[in-house]
């Protein structure tokens, strides 16, 4: 698992797997807080990281509940013993086993897919507004119903899950080239995803950290940049 600093003298870390898929380990003063757990598999090197940083993780805050943002959560938990796991309520019933991927009223009728679960329990919800730690919550439904982003707000990087992706640029999940066909079909609302990322045109971002790719700078210009090429035909 490549380990790459998620911003000049930053002592948050990018951790990649794969090439491909992230996850973070947030610095907070107490040690690390851990935005999303990555693949089955990954819970060893993220572990081996937080290690090497010399801080201890304290807690699991989680985007959506895709397999590959959740799949090391209940290994991290068996090993570390119990840590606060935090996600937003709407991500509750997906993240049950087996997950409950009814509808709430005024979503779209959109089959939810590809929501794994996992053993441990949700143990606090976050919504709009509220500051978990020194991360501002954003909600960015739309690549997942309860999908969240958080933004620190002391240097501006946002650590957008799949709100948005750094492969090959910046991109809208949802809204990708075709030869990001993957991030496309794993949306579930793309309308709503596309209005979840001008939402964030509101909020003084300076980087994004995002799920899949490199940390993208250049910040909400990079952003309106990007939305501007989107064909919504």
């Amino acid at each position: 698992m490549k380990t790459t600093p998620v911003a000049a003298n930053s002592q948050s870390l990018q951790l990649t797997r794969y090439g491909l898929i992230n996850c973070y380990l947030f610095a907070e003063d107490d040690g690390f807080t851990l935005i999303d757990a990555g693949l089955p598999g990954s819970e060893d090197d993220i572990l081996a990281a937080a290690s090497r940083a010399g801080k201890p993780i304290r807690r699991i805050l989680l985007t959506h509940a895709h397999p590959d943002h959740i799949g090391s959560i209940d290994a991290l938990i068996a090993k570390l013993g119990p840590l606060e796991i935090v996600a937003s309520q709407r991500s509750i019933p997906l993240l049950k086993q087996p997950p409950d991927t009814s509808l709430k009223p005024g979503e779209p009728n959109i089959p939810i897919k590809n929501t794994p679960g996992i053993k441990s329990r949700v143990t606090r919800t976050v919504a709009e507004g509220d500051l978990y730690g020194s991360l501002r919550v954003i909600e960015t439904p739309g690549h997942l119903a309860g999908h969240l982003s958080f933004l620190d707000e002391r240097d501006g990087t946002l650590y957008a899950g799949d709100a948005v992706i750094g492969l090959g640029g910046l991109r809208v999940a949802g809204h990708a080239p075709w030869y990001l066909a993957a991030t496309n079909a794993f949306t579930w609302d793309k309308p709503l995803a596309l209005a979840s990322a001008r939402k964030l045109l509101d909020y003084p971002i300076a980087r994004f950290a995002t799920g899949h790719g490199a940390v993208q700078e250049g910040g909400i210009e990079r952003l309106r940049a990007t939305l501007a090429k989107i064909d919504v035909r």
